[in-house]
């Protein structure tokens, strides 16, 4: 089999750990032996083992005596450099030279500044061959939201939202009115399981009193982040609930009742995306949906702060009501969802 085959597959296992492992990036082991798979492993969660230990523990398992003798023979496949630095568990290139396996081949190269080349020195330095950039840009694009955060200090930004056959977004009334139907839900319920964080803005938060939450997905809940400049959004609202944490950003004060973390902010109307994208930044969110309103949207596209959006367009039409942002960007891919398509565009300057 070629690398590209055995990078292939540490993705698929490092896409298991989806939702768990971050501000980690997701990562696949594979060691082959004598063109086998011999042990396989991924980063599962958090502050837990990495994956290759993980690989490494399913051959000592797996093979009990013979294991040491099969790994000095081994080549470890690995989507991303191994660590070469102490953080929450041991590095990972002490690991692989200390079972002195005979080559490594990588996916990307960390962009880390705490390992950015310095585990494959630690390879190279033992005697090790290292082989990196194998599918590259395939392994840069599945932890995108890590490169992002690591390297423009901000959090990977997807924008989400329905509209109207016609180009509507809301009512004029400010009446909650469905869009989209129940597999779109349902669909967006899943992506909330794979980010870290989802925003909305007063008035969503007002009108339609979400949850927030991923109850119609298994999986992990977003923290929930609300934009209330003057903490207007009352108490009884489903974001003040202990489902999930909330952060509220807001002018007033900073203080912590529970599960609900009010942040304050100065001068709120002015540039405010950069700034909500650096505080997330600087609390290790990595990931973040936006859902609205339509001026919250408004203001993040215009800035540019944005990488992915996902527009859900129903096939049905109104009368009247509030445009829907005006999306400019590269048009990745459509597919149809129910009754509704879902178009997804990525941000070709953020790139």
């Amino acid at each position: 089999m070629s690398d590209e085959f055995y990078i292939k597959r540490c993705l698929e296992l490092a896409a298991l750990g989806s939702g768990q492992v971050s501000p980690n990036p997701m990562v696949g082991c594979v060691i082959v032996a004598n063109n086998q798979i011999i042990g396989e492993g991924y980063h599962q969660q958090y502050g837990q083992a990495h994956a290759e230990p993980n690989a490494v523990k399913a051959v000592l398992d797996k093979y009990g005596e013979q294991a040491e003798s099969l790994l000095k023979q081994a080549t470890a496949y690995v989507n991303l450099e191994p660590c070469a630095h102490f953080g929450k568990t041991p590095p990972c290139a002490d690991l692989l030279v200390k079972h002195q396996l005979k080559k490594v081949v990588i996916g990307n190269r960390d962009p880390f500044s705490g390992v950015d080349g310095k585990g494959i020195a630690k390879l190279k330095n033992a005697g090790i061959v290292v082989v990196s950039g194998v599918l590259d840009a395939e392994c840069r694009h599945f932890n995108r939201r890590f490169f992002t955060r690591i390297q423009q200090q901000r959090p990977y930004v997807i924008l989400k939202w329905a509209e109207t056959a016609n180009g509507y977004f809301a009512t004029n009334d400010g009446h909650q009115k469905w869009i989209s139907g129940a597999l779109a839900k349902r669909l967006a319920h899943q992506w909330r399981t794979e980010e870290d964080a989802i925003l909305i803005g007063k008035q969503t938060a007002i009108i339609d009193n979400p949850r927030l939450t991923s109850r119609e997905w298994p999986g992990k809940n977003p923290i929930r982040l609300l934009i209330d400049k003057n903490l207007q959004v009352p108490q009884s609202n489903h974001l003040y609930n202990d489902e999930a944490k909330t952060i509220i950003f807001n002018e007033v004060k900073t203080d912590v009742a529970g599960n609900i973390h009010y942040i304050q902010m100065e001068d709120m109307h002015f540039y405010l995306p950069q700034k909500i994208a650096f505080q997330l930044y600087l609390m290790d969110v990595q990931s973040v949906i936006i859902e609205g309103g339509a001026q919250i949207l408004k203001q993040f596209l215009e800035a540019g702060l944005w990488d992915e959006a996902r527009v859900f367009t129903s096939s049905t039409s109104w009368n009247e009501g509030i445009a829907s942002p005006v999306i400019n960007g590269n048009l990745q891919e459509q597919v149809q969802v129910g009754n509704d398509k879902l178009s997804i565009y990525i941000n070709d300057l953020n790139k």
